[in-house]
């Protein structure tokens, strides 16, 4: 039997849409199967969220710690770096006290001054973002052990 003008557009559509609808499905059931296979990873996920949450604060305090550590030797460096300037400054005016080398120091004695007021803001934000972590760490534990 011949298709007419007006049922062989819609006998392609229908097998495309056939088609997908079985594409569809088959994705959707290949999609669902590793969740529905593995259970025993469903046996007790608040022990092991709860560990894993003391981890969590383990790391997050031993990260600030490194972080602050290397906060601290950036200053150090930074101060050692305007000394050093200023000692060149004084070496090349040959330790004469003018202008120039008057302004070196003055220039050093403020990048130390600045360079501790950075360290000290910069450790206490990272306090704060420590606080933060840990504290949405423990509402989160809170929430899933009830």
């Amino acid at each position: 039997m011949k298709l007419n003008y007006f049922a062989k557009p819609l006998s392609i559509v229908g097998r495309l849409f056939a088609t997908t609808l079985f594409c569809v499905s088959a994705i959707a059931f290949i999609w669902q199967t590793p969740f529905f296979s593995n259970t025993e990873a469903i046996a007790a996920p608040t022990v092991t969220f709860i560990a894993s949450a003391d981890a969590a604060k383990g790391k997050v305090s031993e990260d600030t710690g490194r972080t602050k550590n290397f906060i601290r030797d950036t200053e150090e460096k930074v101060k050692e770096t305007a000394n050093k300037n200023a000692e060149r400054v004084e070496d090349a005016t040959d330790g004469e006290g003018n202008l120039f080398e008057r302004r070196a120091k003055d220039d050093a004695q403020l990048i130390q001054k600045r360079a501790s007021e950075d360290s000290a803001r910069t450790q206490k934000a990272v306090d704060n973002t420590k606080n933060v972590v840990q504290k949405t760490i423990d509402g989160i534990k809170d929430a899933v052990s009830k």
